[in-house]
């Protein structure tokens, strides 16, 4: 078997791993601590800025101009919209070439 799927079959495995341990261990809380809350709240904005930053480092003015507006609007618009709004200017911004 090629090395890739060895690859993709074992990070399926530690994922499902990952996701059933915090199961476990948030189960045993009876009420979950305001610490522990906050930081998972944290979460999603954290892995968005993964996926987010090096293409608006790496790849361009637009992708660039892009992320600075998404961050204004994402303060004050729902985050669907903010998306939504993400997704028509990059797709502007490419096509008239910036």
């Amino acid at each position: 078997m090629p090395v890739n799927i060895w690859i993709i079959l074992a990070s399926a495995l530690v994922t499902y791993l990952t996701r059933c341990g915090g199961y476990l261990l948030l189960s045993r809380f009876s009420r979950i601590p305001p610490r522990v809350d906050a930081a998972l709240n944290a979460v999603p904005a954290a892995v968005l800025a993964t996926l987010v930053a090096p293409a608006a480092v790496f790849n361009g003015t637009a992708e660039a101009l892009t992320l600075a507006i998404c961050l204004v609007l994402g303060l004050r618009i729902p985050m669907m919209a903010m998306f939504a709004v993400g997704w028509a200017l990059i797709v502007v911004l490419r096509a008239s070439g910036i």
